[in-house]
C-alpha cells in the first residue's frame, strides 16, 4: 500500500470516529432535554440514588423530617445554623422572661376575700361604749387563713343589714389617711368602725349583720352585729356612724 493509500484510509478512519462521537453527544443530549423538559422530573434511577444519598447523610426522607415532637429535623448547615441563631434568641428571650417573672413571683399578692376571715373584736375595751354619745368605736379583726403572704390597705365595704335583709346602709368612709400592711399566713389587722349607739326607742336603727368588703374586693364576708341599736343616720351627710381605713 502506497503512502497517500494509507494517509486516505486513516482519514477515513479519522472522520467516522469524530462523527460517531459526535453521533453519541448529540443522542445523550436530546435524552437529557428529554428527560427534564417532558416530564419535569428527574430520570427514576437518579432520583432513587438522591434519596438514598439524603438518607445516608442524615437528612432523611420528606417523611422523616418532621420528628413524633413536631419539630423540624435539622438539615444542611444553613438550617442548623439558622436553628442555632434562633435557639439563642429563645434563650436570650426566655432569660428575659423568666427574670419578669421572677420579680412577679417575688412580689406580694393582695389580700382576696377567699383568703380571709372577718370577726368583730369583743371583750374588754373592744366593746363600744354605750354612753359615749358616738363617740366609740367597734373594730374588726380581718385574718388572712391562706397558705401565703398578702398585702391589704386602704378603706373596707361595710353594709349592716337588718334581721330580714330588707333594711340595708352602707356605712360612709372617714378621710383619714391610710398605708398598707402585709400579713403571714395566720397574720390579723383590723380596722375601726365609729358608731353612735342609742337606747331611745324612736329613731334607731338595729343592725343584725355586716356585710365586709375587703379593699379592691368585690365579694363580701358576712358576719353576726354584736352590739345594740344605732342611731339612724342612714340620710346624714355626715353621719357619726363611719368606716375607718386599714393600715
Amino acid at each position: 500500500m502506497s503512502s497517500s493509500t494509507t494517509a486516505r484510509t486513516v482519514r477515513r478512519r479519522t472522520l467516522r470516529t469524530a462523527a460517531a462521537v459526535l453521533t453519541a453527544a448529540a443522542g445523550l443530549t436530546l435524552t437529557a432535554c428529554s428527560g427534564s423538559d417532558a416530564t419535569g422530573t428527574k430520570p427514576a434511577a437518579h432520583a432513587e440514588s438522591v434519596k438514598a444519598a439524603a438518607e445516608s447523610s442524615g437528612a432523611g426522607s420528606s417523611a422523616g423530617a418532621q420528628g413524633s415532637d413536631g419539630k423540624a429535623d435539622p438539615g444542611t448547615k444553613a438550617d442548623t445554623k439558622a436553628d442555632t441563631e434562633a435557639d439563642a434568641a429563645n434563650k436570650q428571650s426566655g432569660s428575659a422572661n423568666a427574670t419578669g417573672g421572677g420579680k412577679a413571683s417575688s412580689g406580694v399578692q393582695r389580700c382576696h376575700t377567699s383568703g380571709l376571715k372577718a370577726a368583730f373584736a369583743t371583750g374588754g375595751d373592744a366593746t363600744p361604749d354605750p354612753n359615749a354619745g358616738g363617740s366609740t368605736t367597734t373594730s374588726v379583726v380581718l385574718t388572712n387563713k391562706g397558705g401565703s403572704a398578702c398585702t391589704i390597705g386602704g378603706f373596707p365595704g361595710v353594709d349592716l343589714k337588718s334581721e330580714n335583709g330588707g333594711e340595708r346602709w352602707s356605712l360612709q368612709r372617714s378621710t383619714a389617711k391610710h398605708g398598707s400592711i402585709t400579713l403571714n399566713p395566720g397574720d390579723s389587722t383590723d380596722f375601726t368602725i365609729n358608731v353612735a349607739l342609742t337606747k331611745e326607742e324612736e329613731g334607731f336603727y338595729q343592725p343584725a349583720w355586716a356585710d365586709v368588703t375587703p379593699p379592691n374586693e368585690t365579694k363580701s364576708i358576712t358576719i353576726e352585729w354584736p352590739w345594740g341599736t344605732l342611731v339612724d343616720q342612714r340620710g346624714a351627710t355626715h353621719p357619726a356612724t363611719f368606716v375607718n381605713p386599714i393600715g
